[in-house]
Order: C-alpha cells, then sequence, then structure tokens
C-alpha cells in the first residue's frame, strides 16, 4: 500500500470511530490503542535485539 494511501485509510478509520463513540469513550479508547502501540514497538524492538544477539 502506497503511504499516502495508509495515511488515508487510518485518518478515515479514527473518524470511523470518532463519529460512533461519546467523548469519554473516545478517550478511553485513544489510551488503548496508544497502550497498544507502545506495547508493540516495545516488542518489535526486542525481537530485533534478540536477533542480533543470536549472530
Amino acid at each position: 500500500m502506497d503511504p499516502n494511501e495508509r495515511i488515508a485509510s487510518i485518518t478515515a478509520l479514527a473518524a470511523l470511530i470518532a463519529s460512533r463513540l461519546s467523548d469519554d469513550e473516545l478517550g478511553l479508547a485513544a489510551a488503548v490503542f496508544t497502550q497498544l502501540g507502545d506495547t508493540l514497538s516495545t516488542i518489535a524492538v526486542q525481537r530485533s535485539l534478540n536477533q542480533t544477539g543470536q549472530k
């Protein structure tokens, strides 16, 4: 997928999610997705470090 298409898709998804949630629910969803993204980043870095150490 083209990077610009990915950005547009993510923006459209965010707008769709936001349109269906209350302000409180939206705040919670944002916090959950932030934590999910941070945790996935941590896992990716840890995997990379583990693979580098195994060489």
